[in-house]
């Protein structure tokens, strides 16, 4: 590789005038790619690539004492590495720095900061084997929680990387064992008792226990409730046949690539995200794809006409055939019928139509129900000692003021972090600005805030051109925005929400 693009050489020494106050520089020691950061006089240097999927630091934003992922907006403490705020949990590698007579020269790697520690004793019990649930348990032992820690799950598999199950894993451009958010060894080295095929029945919030399917219980001093949600059925004749499928776990995921190696033609019913993703995955392996929706454009109502129009037509350049302002209104062997009286020849169906909370444990218990489980700024719900998070957590945005549910990733994951902080005592507030991304071929959109509904929609650059930021107002506020290809302008809108919002930017 040649020194241009590997950047500077920071084991000889860059002058210390080429790094100014804010600032940060990639260049490499050895073959490390490493990032120096000048912050309030003091030079930092850190690894240079996101410990999730390795975004390149340099092109994100210093935002205080932190530093943001340009790609999805991870964020890392300067001083320490320590990965601060989801998708990324693993810190960033430290290295030895010095700045004399005008020159900063930096060494090898030193020993990792340790983060800083709450301790606490007890049990913790975790029911969901979803982000926000193993975000929680890795938190938890992070900040030295010493007490037992149970992680129940209904799932067949250990806590994965959902959005890779629609995207690069279904493409067949990542292979079976990125997909694990961690592997078996890593919860028996953090001694957290991971139940899989674990079906709870019920929980109490006065006795404090957790029952199972199979007639065990659990005690508990503290829960978190994260049990996600669940796909919503097809309610069509023929939607239980073996060659329809829906995706929400692993195994979903290798049925469908399973499916596929003998499909040529796919039908996928619901232009939602998880059905483009899958379009787009399944239009990478060559099948025929054809996307049926009721809707007029895709995604209309999270990114407005515009980003609608772009997303059909991306997709369409790459060979999939729409049926929008259409239904599935039955499902034969090898065909779907719609509404319209058309029949589309199929070998393959996935039906992506939505998802809906699983709150039916929360009910039980008797939590106060808000389209979701109702929790307050610390996500507590109205159980003591009871957290929820993550698709079934509904709790007050601190930047729009209102009362949201978000189903995503990102915000599943940053609330499981927030809810162990709580559940140790540290009174943390959940100030987190929501935040998602979507992969449509090689075309990411990133997505900050929250608008169910807008009254004016602002358009920066040009959404056909893939160069664009979109902002959604309503009555003057901005509510949320979407972006394409200004990874560091969305970085600083976050940052200023995030301020708003009286969270970590501030």
């Amino acid at each position: 590789m040649a020194e241009d693009d590997k950047g500077p050489d920071l084991a000889k020494g860059i002058p210390s005038g080429d790094l100014k106050e804010g600032a940060m520089l990639a260049g490499h020691v050895g073959d490390a790619k490493v990032l120096v950061v000048r912050r309030g006089g003091t030079v930092s240097a850190l690894a240079a690539e996101c410990t999730h999927y390795h975004g390149p630091l340099a092109e994100g934003l210093v935002v205080g004492d932190t530093i943001r992922c340009p790609w999805h907006h991870a964020c890392f403490s300067i001083a320490t590495g320590e990965a601060l705020a989801a998708p990324a949990l693993d810190p960033l590698a430290c290295y030895v720095v010095s700045e004399s007579e005008g020159r900063i020269v930096v060494g090898g790697k030193k020993e990792q900061p340790k983060p800083a520690t709450i301790g606490g004793s007890g049990r913790i019990v975790i029911i969901g084997g979803g982000a926000a649930g193993l975000a929680a348990a890795e938190m938890l032992r992070r900040r030295g929680f010493a007490g037992d820690v149970t992680m129940l799950s209904n799932d067949s598999d250990a806590p994965v990387d959902r959005p890779n199950l629609s995207k690069d894993y279904l493409a067949g451009s990542a292979p079976e064992d990125w997909v694990p958010l961690r592997g078996p060894d890593w919860y028996e080295t953090n001694k957290i008792a991971l139940k899989l095929k674990a079906e709870v029945t019920a929980f109490d919030p006065k006795a404090k226990t957790v029952t199972l399917a199979d007639g065990g219980s659990l005690p508990y001093d503290k829960l978190l409730l994260a049990t996600g949600a669940e796909p919503v059925k097809l309610p069509v004749p023929g939607a239980d046949l073996p060659h329809v499928h829906v995706l929400r776990s692993f195994d979903d995921s290798r049925r469908i690539v399973a499916a596929a190696k003998d499909a040529k033609r796919a039908v996928v019913i619901g232009a939602s995200f998880i059905g483009l993703e899958v379009a787009a995955s399944l239009r990478a392996r060559e099948l025929e794809v054809h996307v049926v929706a009721p809707e007029k454009r895709p995604l209309e109502k999270v990114f407005g006409p515009e980003l609608g129009d772009f997303v059909k037509r991306l997709h369409e350049e790459h060979g999939v055939v729409f049926h929008l302002e259409d239904t599935a209104t039955a499902i034969a062997a090898k065909q779907v019928t719609l509404k319209s009286g058309k029949t589309l020849p199929a070998d393959l169906v996935v039906v992506g139509v939505g998802v809906r909370p699983r709150l039916a444990l929360a009910e039980k218990a008797g939590l106060a129900i808000d389209k979701g489980v109702r929790v307050d700024q610390y996500l507590m719900t109205s159980a003591p000692d009871v957290y929820a998070a993550g698709d079934i957590a509904r709790w007050p945005d601190a930047y729009t003021g209102a009362q949201i549910r978000v189903e995503h990733w990102v915000v599943a994951e940053r609330q499981g972090q927030t809810a162990a902080l709580n559940m140790l005592g540290e009174k943390t507030p959940h100030r987190a600005v929501p935040f998602f991304w979507s992969q449509h071929y090689d075309v990411p959109i990133n997505y900050v805030g929250h608008a169910e509904g807008w009254d004016a929609i602002e358009i920066d650059g040009d959404v056909m051109k893939r160069d664009c930021l979109v902002r959604y107002r309503k009555g003057g506020k901005v509510m949320a925005i979407a972006s394409i290809y200004r990874d560091k302008q969305c970085l600083e809108v976050a940052a200023e929400m995030e301020r708003q919002a009286g969270g970590r930017a501030s």
